[in-house]
């Protein structure tokens, strides 16, 4: 009898602890910073994560973005699709409040509870500060609306076990910076930020474990495209190829899209690319910066 109550109270722990794991956390509108909104930085922000990369719908790409979604992304897990992220009220997210919009960006949570997956690069976004958040989410504010209905996910089981992701950011999804750098260098700490954080640039050049999440040991080591198309390759300072050139290669690739030997840049990395491009000097210099500075780590 002892045995057997020993072992209900044992299982009632575990399922209770599995719940409060699984259950996604809100974020209150009293959590939010005091902020003046500043549409120049949501724009900037909105190229440094390359929003439009996955999101775009419109074929026009000399206009405002129209982010309508539709991408199929094929992964191990199975099918992506990319969902609406433009402010149409009743199909994008035209309706969420800054206070959803945040929880998602930084905690992959729906507005509706949900944990989001993390073909969401939040593990990402999760480093940025909320002040440019709350700025991409005006941005977004001023784009087309696009009615598009969003189609849902075709995922293998147990990844389709949408509550278990809960589990897995207990594991993956962690703010801390990846590298350190010296506090003293500014341009390095906005380098790191804008890798790590709004660029999520670890997302395709890093290994992932079995269970998808990044490899931050192998950090920028170079990883197998996420949709099966050859690799992503290494762009630390060790790398065969980029470790070769100094940081004003690194940034003028950026901003051009040729190689110091004149090659472009070609694949998914074309579009990365023509978002640097409308970054700043300043923003461009710190990201080749930091890419300098982080070694291949083995350990």
């Amino acid at each position: 009898m002892k045995r057997l109550i020993f072992a209900l109270g044992l299982l009632a722990v575990v399922v209770v602890a599995a719940l409060v794991l699984t259950r996604p956390a809100g974020l209150a509108a009293n959590l939010l910073p005091d902020h003046t909104i500043d549409l120049v930085n949501g724009e900037r922000i909105f190229n440094a994560g390359g929003c439009a990369s996955c999101h775009r719908s419109g074929k026009d790409r000399t206009g405002p973005a129209e982010l309508g979604g539709g991408l199929a992304m094929n992964t191990a897990f199975g099918v992506f699709l990319v969902p609406n992220i433009s402010p149409d009220k009743s199909t994008g997210i035209g309706d969420w409040s800054m206070p959803e919009f945040v929880n998602a960006m930084l905690n992959g949570v729906s507005p509706d509870g949900k944990h989001l997956y993390p073909s969401f690069p939040y593990t990402s976004y999760t480093r940025m500060r909320m002040e440019d958040v709350m700025d991409l989410k005006a941005y977004l504010d001023t784009l087309p609306p696009v009615a598009k209905t969003n189609q849902p996910h075709e995922l293998k089981f147990p990844w389709s076990f949408r509550p278990g992701i809960g589990l897995w950011k207990v594991f993956n999804l962690k703010a801390d910076s990846i590298v350190v750098v010296p506090t003293v260098n500014e341009q390095l700490l906005l380098g790191r930020y804008l890798v790590e954080g709004p660029g999520h640039c670890g997302e395709c050049h890093t290994p992932r474990s079995w269970t998808g999440g990044l490899d931050t040991k192998r950090w920028l080591t170079g990883a197998p495209d996420p949709e099966g198309n050859g690799n992503v390759p290494d762009i630390t300072s060790g790398a065969d190829e980029i470790g070769n050139w100094d940081e004003n290669d690194i940034a003028y690739y950026l901003k051009s899209g040729f190689t110091p030997d004149y090659d472009t840049v070609g694949s998914s990395m074309v579009e990365v690319q023509e978002n640097m491009a409308r970054l700043s000097n300043e923003d461009r210099n710190a990201i080749a910066a930091y890419l300098k500075a982080v070694h291949a780590r083995a350990d």
